[in-house]
């Protein structure tokens, strides 16, 4: 505008300056979570240099990567980008420069896409123990039940499982107790298998039931995860345990009067063989701090004797005792997978029962996700200590996924 005082004979001139705002809505785009560019507004005058604004993205549980396209930046203003951290949770960084347009820019909304969003796998340890046998009932002492076979990652290779993906989990229970009743025997029942259906399938061998004399072979034992104690003198009754999973079942030694048991195997040792003067002790287990204490599993079932006083005892890892001349034979530990004791004989009619085996377990140890059980059918619990998360499964069958 041109002012003229004719008065003074002069002419005055005012410039409009063209000053032009930028001001910032929060950035969307991917789901993921954005902050407010800082500063939210700025003024300056056209082709002027625009003060350095910034914002971030990120997304619990995800890894950012990429190159994100940016729609909707204001003439002249441009993005510079920036990752930081590698893992999960890792953070975008936009920086905004440039010059002021020519015009306003009010509540600008600036859409990002193109970035590529990764939910890492998880790293699991576990600890996969199958039902231990039943002992045998033997009118002369049975065979003390194998363990359930062990598998575990733990302190080693964790297995990369991956989100929001269904794994299946079947804990197996202990083989029953069993009673023959009169003279004669019947042969321990074999523990059931528990299994981690994951892309590598992993399966614990139910342990193998316990032998009895007068049975369908003689009082040949099972073979299993761990085997069976063998009854009868020959050292080729015992049952075999599986290769990386238990060992063999121990077998007898001598016969009357005692007519002693073997014992079954443990996860760590091979079953003891019945001696003159007692049945064998239970092979002992193996210790595992899968979660955060030592815990021995695994342990195999006493083998019976008769007429002595002296059955064997459980292995160390929940193997059940042995039962002495005319007694029950005891379970083997629930949730330990160890075999249960053979029966202590008598010299009537009235033969005790066997002990069952215990039932196996799963335990995971695991960080960075939660345990959801989306079908039911397994009971579990979980601890956390820190970022670590333990999940103890003690029953059933069922689908689990890692969110």
């Amino acid at each position: 505008l041109i002012y003229q005082d004719a008065t003074k004979g002069w002419t005055s001139q005012d410039v409009e300056l063209n000053v032009t705002t930028i001001s910032w809505a929060t950035p969307t785009g991917q789901s993921l979570t954005y902050s407010t560019p800082s500063p939210q507004s700025s003024q300056g005058t056209a082709a002027a240099a625009f003060p350095t604004t910034t914002f971030t993205a990120t997304l619990s549980g995800t890894i950012i990567s990429g190159t994100a396209t940016i729609a909707g930046l204001p003439s002249g203003i441009t993005a510079a980008q920036t990752i930081t951290g590698s893992g999960s949770g890792n953070t975008l960084t936009i920086t905004l420069t440039g010059t002021f347009p020519s015009t306003d820019s009010l509540n600008t909304n600036l859409t990002l896409s193109g970035l590529t969003l990764t939910v890492p796998p998880v790293l699991v340890e576990y600890l996969v123990v199958a039902g231990g046998g039943g002992g045998a009932s033997s009118h002369t002492g049975g065979g003390g039940g194998g363990a359930g076979g062990l598998l575990t990652n733990f302190s080693g290779t964790a297995v990369s499982l991956a989100q929001a993906t269904v794994y299946n989990l079947t804990i197996g229970a202990g083989g029953p107790s069993v009673n023959k009743g009169s003279i004669g025997g019947i042969t321990g029942v074999d523990g059931s298998n528990s299994s981690a259906q994951f892309p590598t399938a992993i399966t614990a061998i139910g342990g193998g039931g316990g032998g009895a004399w007068s049975s369908p072979q003689q009082g040949q034992a099972r073979d299993g995860g761990s085997g069976g104690g063998g009854e009868q003198v020959n050292s080729s009754n015992n049952g075999l345990g599986t290769a990386g999973q238990g060992n063999n079942g121990g077998y007898c030694t001598a016969s009357a009067p005692n007519y002693p048991a073997g014992a079954g195997g443990g996860a760590g040792a091979v079953g003891g063989n019945g001696s003159s003067s007692a049945g064998g002790n239970g092979g002992i287990g193996l210790a595992n701090s899968i979660t955060g204490s030592s815990v021995f599993y695994a342990g195999g079932g006493g083998g019976g004797t008769y007429p002595g006083t002296n059955g064997g005892a459980g292995g160390t890892g929940g193997g059940g005792a042995a039962g002495g001349y005319n007694q029950v034979g005891n379970d083997g530990s629930a949730n330990t997978g160890g075999g249960g004791g053979g029966n202590g004989g008598n010299s009537g009619s009235s033969t005790p029962a066997s002990g069952a085996g215990g039932s196996g377990i799963i335990i995971l140890r695991y960080t960075g996700a939660t345990i959801t059980n989306p079908g039911g059918g397994l009971f579990y619990t979980t601890a956390t200590t820190g970022s670590i998360k333990v999940t103890t499964f003690t029953s059933g069958t069922g689908d689990i996924q890692f969110n």
